[in-house]
């Protein structure tokens, strides 16, 4: 595309593309953002390889000129886009790239694969994390597609609502509190035999003595030795209430509501109340909803591959459409009319009342709805696909947030992206301000997102001259 863009002469036509997705995983209607940094150091590092790096896979005189050209290609636009933490919900523009068409088309592919990749996880940890008002650790890390996958996954898991992450690759880059355990092997390691098992204790906690403790129980039989080992090896080795760090035991099978109870007593009984329960095998969020029904005296969780690879929902869904060529709004039909995308140049506003998320609502920039939200006048929000459902907000009576800052001008990024502490924090902020009943990760209460009049117009104008076009072409 980029090469026929450029034989024609298209190349610096202004064009405008939105990165956005369609629906959310797992029948909600909202989504975790994740992975703008990572966006923005892609976009701005085009134009790094000599003309012959290009020879591999563009041969030949007739690529001569085109290759030149992409050796020394550095996007020259301006990016729109939502912080990360940010709550995104269908249809609206997570990222908006607007620039010279050859510049903003080559990043189609890299920025979905960066942002599809990190909301997915980002997206999954915070359906994870909803279902207990216990830590959640990212865990995933042997389970994920590949280095470069564990790293930046746990990165967004630790946004969408992780207290921690096991991998001290992505620990050392962000920043992010890393943590651990011991494995089966370990355990092993000091022989198979109950003995084995209280060596392989009272070592580690020799080993690590002052540091958090966690001792895996489950090696050989949890009840019959293993939690009895623990005590051992705890009590021999001065480790109890008083202890100033965190200890406690993980458990990775077996019925874990039946053993953290029977774990829990067997701890009271010792005196270890604050020994701490973790338990992890290959839990979710539903199987921790269920553990939390039952009652499981579980005070963490470690949660692997459900959230590493977003096992139920392991591809997101972002697409990246132009949706404006010099100044002429331009959009992808579909044949069912609710999929056709927004077409034009958009902003979204968050409509926020006595800090409460109310409503969201894309504009053509600069529209009348985009005006009047602006000056905090009044409006009235009507939904898309039934006009019977509006919604009014009197002058003076909300808050607003636009979701899309530019943080690109002309090539150069302008804005500090957060750090992944502050994205985390930034991300439970909006958690807090959504209705209980919208984050219910069953058949949740649906949000209200619609678009404004002009660019409802705007759509269904461009939709229904295709039509005609269409009809007509077929009859020829």
């Amino acid at each position: 595309m980029g090469k026929t863009f450029f034989d024609e002469g298209m190349e610096s036509k202004r064009a405008v593309f939105n990165l956005f997705y369609r629906s959310a995983p797992d029948k909600n209607n909202w989504a975790v953002v994740s992975g703008i940094k990572e966006a923005l150091e892609m976009i701005i590092s085009l134009g790094t390889q000599e003309a012959d790096f290009f020879q591999k896979f563009l041969p030949g005189d007739e690529y001569y000129e085109y290759r030149k050209l992409l050796s020394k290609l550095k996007f020259t636009g301006n990016v729109y886009s939502m912080d990360e933490g940010e709550i995104a919900f269908p249809g609206q523009p997570i990222l908006i790239v607007e620039g010279p068409l050859l510049e903003a088309q080559l990043l189609e592919t890299p920025l979905l694969s960066i942002m599809n990749h990190q909301m997915a996880i980002a997206t999954k940890a915070s359906r994870v994390s909803r279902s207990t008002s216990k830590p959640v650790s990212e865990f995933g890390s042997r389970r994920a597609h590949g280095p470069w996958a564990a790293a930046y996954g746990a990165k967004a898991a630790y946004i969408g609502g992780c207290l921690n992450t096991s991998n001290i690759i992505t620990s050392d880059i962000f920043d992010i509190p890393s943590t651990g355990t011991m494995a089966h092997s370990y355990i092993n390691a000091f022989g198979c035999s109950v003995s084995g098992e209280l060596k392989a204790f009272n070592s580690y906690i020799k080993s690590h003595f002052g540091e958090p403790l966690v001792l895996l129980v489950d090696t050989y039989d949890t009840l019959r030795c293993g939690i009895k080992n623990a005590i051992r090896a705890f009590r021999e080795n001065g480790v109890d209430d008083t202890y100033p760090n965190s200890y406690g035991i993980r458990l990775d099978s077996g019925d874990l509501t039946y053993l953290s109870n029977a774990c829990r007593d067997e701890l009271d009984a010792a005196g270890l109340k604050r020994c701490r329960i973790f338990a992890t095998n290959s839990l979710d969020e539903y199987i921790i909803t269920e553990l939390e029904r039952q009652g499981a005296k579980i005070d963490a969780y470690g949660v692997g591959d459900a959230i590493a690879t977003s096992k139920h929902n392991p591809c997101f869904g972002n697409v990246y459409k132009l949706v404006e060529i010099d100044n002429q709004p331009v959009l992808k039909r579909s044949e069912d009319k609710s999929k056709a995308i927004n077409p034009g140049f958009q902003i979204t506003y968050r409509i926020i009342r006595n800090g409460m998320f109310k409503a969201d609502v894309t504009c053509l920039r600069g529209d009348n709805m985009s005006q009047s939200i602006e000056s905090r006048d009044n409006i009235v929000i009507r939904d898309e696909y039934d006009d019977t459902k509006v919604t009014s907000f009197e002058k003076g009576s909300y808050e607003f947030r636009a979701l899309q800052k530019e943080v690109v001008l002309k090539g150069e990024v302008i804005m500090r992206p957060r750090s992944a502490y502050e994205s985390r924090e930034f991300y439970l902020s909006n958690l807090a301000s959504l209705n209980e009943t919208q984050k219910r990760l069953i058949n949740p209460h649906y949000y209200k997102v619609d678009i404004s009049d002009p660019l409802y117009d705007l759509k269904n104008r461009l939709i229904n001259s295709l039509i005609k076009e269409i009809k007509e072409y077929s009859h020829e």
